[in-house]
């Protein structure tokens, strides 16, 4: 069986009771860093004890390189999980605790040692691993939580909310080992709700809301198919006025609006518009202080999918099933079904 680093789900759900977690959710994620993002409740931590085998699918399934991972072993050693929760052995060092998962992955004694030292060594715990956990501080009981999801290299990397309580140097190591991890070959699902801290490490994201995967891929990429939310362009100018008439009525630019700051532009066309203002700029001599675009981030990306989401987006179940394509993004625009609540006594029930 394929051991090549991949996340795949196809039609994954799960319901406790009544109550639907995830629903229909297909994808398919190759090596690289993929930023996991949703609104509190949304599934994101259902989806990650999916795939870390910690919880049985409902329906459908979930691979790890190919393997399903709950209750199989050989699935559980190619993955690496950071849980959220912090529930760690405070009567333990640091390399007694990394060095006894090291061992659960089936190393022997003498190398996981060495291993675990190591990974305490690159999460900046070289100077601490002999102390006892419990009188670490909570950055620092991230940082081998960390150590004990890569001690054994795994293939894939399950990371939910890596940066909890960690200061701005360890969050720079934290996010460097990730990297270096990804560049390795490793798929690393890195779960946060923190949106800088995505954009500073990938800019390939998965949208849950409401238990669905409403968007996958480029941010970019996603934002233009997003053609219910015209792009909005700032220009710092201090004559708005003369900016406004003169790109009124240029094509593709469906609204204008004055603001404090000068003027904003709302365009289908952001590349030929901002072609139309520098060109009219220049001709009219206008004053201006900058350009900008208050939709270039992951912040107003996330707020319209949210939005779209609470008005009966689509599940994204269709997005790339059996098939990694890591350069196109998958957005399903349909409109989505009513969530499916089975009855608890009925086939496939709560579990």
């Amino acid at each position: 069986m394929s051991q090549e680093p991949s996340i795949r789900a196809v039609r994954l759900s799960k319901w406790y009771g009544k109550i639907t977690a995830l629903q229909d959710v297909s994808l398919h994620l190759g090596p690289g860093i993929w930023g996991l993002l949703g609104p509190n409740g949304s599934g994101k931590t259902t989806f990650l004890r999916l795939c870390a085998g910690q919880l049985k699918p409902a329906l459908g399934e979930v691979t790890i390189c190919g393997r399903r991972p709950f209750g199989n072993p050989d699935a559980l050693r190619l993955l690496g999980l950071c849980p959220e929760a912090d529930a760690m052995y405070d009567e333990l060092t640091a390399l007694e605790f990394v060095t006894s998962m090291a061992e659960l992955s089936g190393y022997g004694r003498r190398e996981a040692t060495e291993r675990a030292a190591e990974a305490l060594e690159r999460f900046g715990l070289g100077e601490a691993m002999e102390r006892r956990i419990g009188g670490y501080s909570r950055g620092m009981r991230q940082r081998a939580k960390l150590a004990q999801s890569v001690v054994h290299d795994p293939r894939v990397i399950l990371l939910d909310e890596p940066l909890t309580g960690t200061d701005p140097a360890s969050r720079h190591m934290i996010l460097g080992e990730i990297r270096r991890r990804a560049d390795e070959g490793a798929v690393v699902l890195f779960s946060t709700h923190v949106l800088p801290e995505v954009e500073a490490i990938t800019d390939r994201v998965l949208l849950i809301a409401r238990g669905q995967l409403v968007a996958q891929g480029l941010v970019h990429e996603i934002r233009d198919l997003l053609e219910e939310h015209p792009h909005h362009i700032r220009v710092y100018t201090p004559k708005p006025r003369e900016l406004a008439a003169a790109v009124l009525h240029v094509e593709g630019i469906v609204g204008v609006q004055f603001a404090p700051f000068g003027v904003e532009l709302m365009t289908y066309d952001p590349d030929a518009t901002y072609d139309v203002l520098t060109e009219k700029i220049l001709e009219l001599d206008l004053p201006f202080e900058s350009i900008s675009s208050p939709d270039a981030n992951l912040e107003a990306l996330f707020h319209y999918l949210v939005e779209r989401s609470t008005r009966g987006a689509g599940t994204g179940a269709d997005a790339a099933v059996g098939t990694y394509r890591p350069m196109q993004s998958q957005l399903e625009a349909g409109a989505g079904a009513a969530p499916y609540r089975p009855q608890a006594d009925g086939p496939g029930g709560a579990r």
